[in-house]
């Protein structure tokens, strides 16, 4: 009995940690669901979901989308940040938002790029995450 009390224990400190830190005790995929679900709300465009699992130690997701504008582009970012904080409790970072050409947003597991059309198409961050396709040979 002991040592499920002491389990309990050692569970419930480490989610007051989080929560005192600023983190949240949502999964991953519930994060990523969050974010799909805002940036269709704020109709982002060409949006792209890569697994990092495995991959990279920098998160578990990236979603890579894009905006018509840069004003969409900061109104995306920041209304993404607000339900992430309302909804979970998750505080996220943003990056180049005073510019609105590509906004980072920083959950912890599932990282957010946001693009202006132009921008993306030159920087292709797409192309350097999605996996190779492998061209099919025409039958003969």
């Amino acid at each position: 009995m002991e040592d499920i009390v002491l389990s309990l224990k050692s569970d419930v400190v480490g989610s007051v940690r989080k929560l005192a830190r600023g983190q949240s005790s949502a999964t991953s995929d519930a994060i990523l669901a969050a974010v799909l679900k805002s940036l269709e709300e704020d109709k982002a465009e060409d949006v792209v979901q890569i697994d990092l699992r495995g991959k990279s130690q920098i998160g578990d997701h990236m979603v890579i989308c894009s905006g018509r504008s840069t004003r969409q582009v900061s109104a995306i970012s920041e209304k993404l940040k607000d339900r992430l904080k309302d909804d979970l409790g998750i505080f996220s970072k943003l990056e180049g938002k005073g510019t609105g050409d590509w906004v980072l947003v920083d959950t912890g597991d599932v990282i957010v790029h946001i693009f202006r059309p132009e921008v993306r198409e030159f920087y292709q961050l797409d192309q350097m995450w999605l996996e190779p396709t492998v061209p099919t040979q025409p039958k003969v």
